[in-house]
């Protein structure tokens, strides 16, 4: 089963949700805000994804902004950064889709009709 990982107030993640409903495929909806990725599930996730670890961040987001993490991440250990990345779901990019050895990180509908059809 697909996990779709969101927060239901982002409008992108409404866009993705809109689009998997549409295509009729069935996930199980996670609330990021609710219950944060583990520093564990984002190790993995990570590591499956293939992308370098700044590309989990959401870097329009508020709190990534005011902790002023464009400038500190570079300096960051990956452990600093898996740490940062579970302590608050508001720094994670979402959407994230994750199933088996699938890790999609953002809605890009082009890549859900390619990877998902």
């Amino acid at each position: 089963m697909i996990k779709f990982i969101c927060y239901p107030k982002c409008t992108t993640c409404q866009k993705a949700k809109k689009w998997l409903d549409e295509n009729m495929l069935e996930y199980e909806l996670r609330d990021i805000k609710l219950e944060n990725p583990t520093r564990q599930e984002l190790a993995q996730w990570y590591k499956k994804s293939g992308l370098p670890l700044k590309k989990f961040f959401n870097t329009s987001g508020l709190l990534y902004k005011s902790l002023d993490l464009k400038n500190k991440i570079p300096s960051m250990t990956q452990d600093e950064i898996l740490d940062l990345l579970a302590s608050d779901g508001m720094l994670v990019k979402r959407p994230l889709l994750i199933e088996d050895d699938l890790v999609l990180v953002g809605f890009k509908e082009e890549e859900y009709k390619k990877i998902l059809h």
